[in-house]
């Protein structure tokens, strides 16, 4: 997805804030949710961290239900595409739109040539047969992969350009700040591609990525202090002032 598209989906010339929220039961997402957007934040993403990925399915629905026009996008932890989508494809048959995916591991491997990405292949073949029609965000040399040489982030960010709408990377870390050369050198190798940033990024340094960086996955930058379940909303509306300014 170019860049322009993605910032005209969401209305704004500004990086895209999209809060992730580590889910536990419906009503504490929905807390979250409502938290969002009080904030201005144009949609959340769902992330299963603290079980299977079978349980997040019935909260899925029920969020849908309670929001039918707000933008969800979900995390199965540890899922590639190729088993996400399926599920996927299913809720949106049963009318439950989940407007995106967000892996973890894309599987692009900066190892291999262009027309050798096997796993990245696959996992396309199976958003293709699922019909699923959301935006599918793929990590990208993304913090629990394997390590990857820094002198293979321009390469893996031009493969994966070819295999996803938003190409997204992180720091080393969840809570980590991602290092600003590596930010930029993504920039300039995922040319008109959107590009998200999904680890560290807080009201003090989100100005760093600001020129490089369309969409903030953020979660624990915004939540209250020691909590990973909600987010503080005066930190949440000062990541934004900063962001709109």
């Amino acid at each position: 997805m170019k860049r322009d598209e993605f910032h005209t989906k969401f209305g704004s010339k500004d990086p895209i804030v999209l809060p992730v929220i580590h889910v536990l039961d419906h009503d504490q997402a929905a807390r979250n949710i409502d938290a969002a957007i009080a904030g201005g934040c144009p949609g959340v993403f769902l992330i299963n961290h603290d079980f299977e990925k079978e349980k997040l399915v019935p909260i899925i629905r029920s969020i849908r239900a309670a929001y039918p026009d707000y933008w969800i996008g979900v995390n199965f932890l540890a899922v590639t595409g190729e088993f996400a989508f399926p599920i996927l494809g299913e809720l949106q048959a049963d009318g439950v739109q989940v407007d995106g995916y967000w892996a973890d591991d894309a599987c692009i491997d900066e190892r291999r040539a262009e027309d050798d990405q096997e796993d990245a292949q696959r996992i396309t073949a199976a958003r293709d047969a699922s019909g699923w029609n959301g935006l599918y965000i793929g990590g990208t040399a993304f913090k629990k992969q394997r390590e990857t040489d820094p002198s293979t982030y321009g390469y893996s960010a031009q493969l994966a350009c070819d295999h996803m709408d938003i190409v997204v990377t992180s720091g080393v870390a969840t809570g980590h700040a991602a290092d600003v050369g590596k930010i930029k050198t993504f920039r300039e190798n995922c040319g008109d591609t959107a590009l998200g940033l999904a680890s560290g990024i807080t009201p003090e340094n989100a100005h760093d990525y600001a020129a490089d960086v369309d969409l903030f996955m953020v979660a624990t930058g915004i939540n209250f202090d020691g909590d990973f379940y909600n987010i503080d909303p005066a930190r949440l509306q000062k990541l934004m002032t900063v962001i709109q300014s």
